[in-house]
């Protein structure tokens, strides 16, 4: 593990530290918990944004739909086993 040394508004770090105590944490584990949860909502906007772009591309929906009806052929094919 990597030691960083960072300057934050006073206003934040108040909060910070108020927090942490709130919730019986150390300061770094909640700003390692923060900015984990940062990364994954940063992660998810980015596959929503691929979703959209794809969503406007014809030969991406027609990828989609070839692979859809393979999917319900397999459905079906795994029901009648």
């Amino acid at each position: 593990m990597a030691t960083f040394t960072s300057s934050l508004p006073d206003e934040l770090l108040e909060n910070l530290a108020k927090m942490a105590k709130e919730l019986k944490m150390p300061k770094n584990k909640l700003i390692e918990k923060a900015l984990q949860h940062y990364f994954e909502q940063i992660e998810k906007a980015q596959y929503a944004k691929s979703f959209m772009r794809a969503a406007n591309d014809p030969e991406m929906l027609e990828l989609a739909e070839e692979g859809i009806e393979d999917w319900f052929r397999i459905l079906v094919e795994l029901e009648n086993e």
